[in-house]
């Protein structure tokens, strides 16, 4: 689990608008001083987008896009070399403003599952319908993180790696709601035993605390935790009753919530406490200790900033550090 002090108050999901990567980093480690990640900018063009940026981290595995997106290939072609080239300047600029800082550093990766939602085999089918190919997968991109992430305390050897696992389809494979390329039929659902030991495989190459993100309704918040999540980033607008059960389980063992508090498309923000008040209201419902909620719950956008504003995004950001402020002065 690594220790539970690693994590700063707040911190952003992932993606940002724009794709100036100096310009990311430079808001980035200016809006949170505690808990910085390494900015995705899918407005570059396909390999900057979440799945063609994880591509190109995997070992021995290659795709291209197509119309339909990406599909298997045989070598590193163009689209796998442009991931690869535009994460290296991500990493570049974030060395370049984290200089001398220590402390949590999260950088994000689609998880195993929505990667073989998403990943197409040569046919065109995804490869969530192929089981071998779903172990090939997940055992390319474990390879790849623990890559990264050694990259990543080279360059900042300072911080505490935290990895998010970028989970969106998680429910849908588990419920057999992924479509097949035709549209007209759906990916059987995938046996809950399986999901859960390809995630604890991958989340086994970090020695440190791994998250698990989310921004669709129904996260599996007990399977996650099985499966060794430390943390778990969720939108909180989408919860309902019958997740209030597993959140307050979740809580007690220890596990973080990555609370999705602030929207993520331009919007006008209310004060900071407001934006909290759910949580503090959640927390009384399950009857939790107030004085453990600013320790068990780090602020966030309700999912990546990619559709917002440049100046929206930067209010988010600021927006989160000032709502965990509230919640950490005024549990009640």
């Amino acid at each position: 689990m690594g220790d539970t002090n690693l994590w700063g108050p707040a911190t952003g999901v992932g993606s940002l608008p724009g794709g100036d990567a100096r310009e990311a980093a430079k808001t980035v480690t200016g809006s949170f001083e505690d808990f910085p990640f390494l900015a995705e900018l899918p407005a570059r063009g396909p390999g900057a987008d979440m799945i063609g940026r994880t591509i190109g981290m995997l070992v021995d595995l290659y795709a291209h896009v197509e119309p339909s997106g990406w599909r298997i290939s045989d070598r590193a072609g163009r689209d796998t070399k442009r991931a690869r080239s535009w994460l290296g300047e991500d990493l570049d600029a974030l060395e370049e403003f984290t200089q001398g800082y220590e402390g949590p550093l999260k950088v994000q990766a689609v998880g195993p599952w929505t990667l073989a939602a998403a990943l197409e085999l040569r046919g065109g089918e995804a490869a969530l319908g192929d089981a071998g190919a779903c172990r090939d997968l997940a055992g390319s991109l474990a390879e790849g993180l623990r890559a990264h992430l050694a990259e990543l305390r080279k360059r900042v050897p300072g911080a505490q790696p935290v990895l998010q696992l970028d989970e969106p389809s998680l429910t849908a494979v588990l419920r057999g709601h992924v479509r097949t390329a035709s549209g007209y039929r759906t990916h059987r659902a995938v046996d809950r035993q399986v999901v859960e030991s390809a995630l604890r495989d991958v989340m086994a190459v970090h020695d440190g605390p791994v998250v698990v993100h989310s921004c669709a309704p129904d996260v599996p918040f007990a399977l996650l935790r099985r499966a060794g999540a430390a943390g778990v980033s969720f939108d909180f607008s989408l919860l309902t009753e019958r997740d209030e059960e597993p959140i307050g389980e979740a809580v007690e063992a220890g596990t973080k919530l990555f609370a999705g508090v602030v929207p993520s498309t331009d919007t006008a923000l209310s004060d900071p406490g407001g934006s909290v008040m759910g949580v503090r209201t959640l927390w009384r419902r399950l009857g939790l200790n107030p004085g453990t909620l600013a320790e068990s719950v780090v602020v966030t956008p309700s999912c990546g900033l990619a559709g917002a504003s440049p100046a929206y995004a930067r209010a988010a950001l600021a927006h989160c550090v000032r709502a965990a402020r509230s919640l950490a002065d005024n549990p009640e």
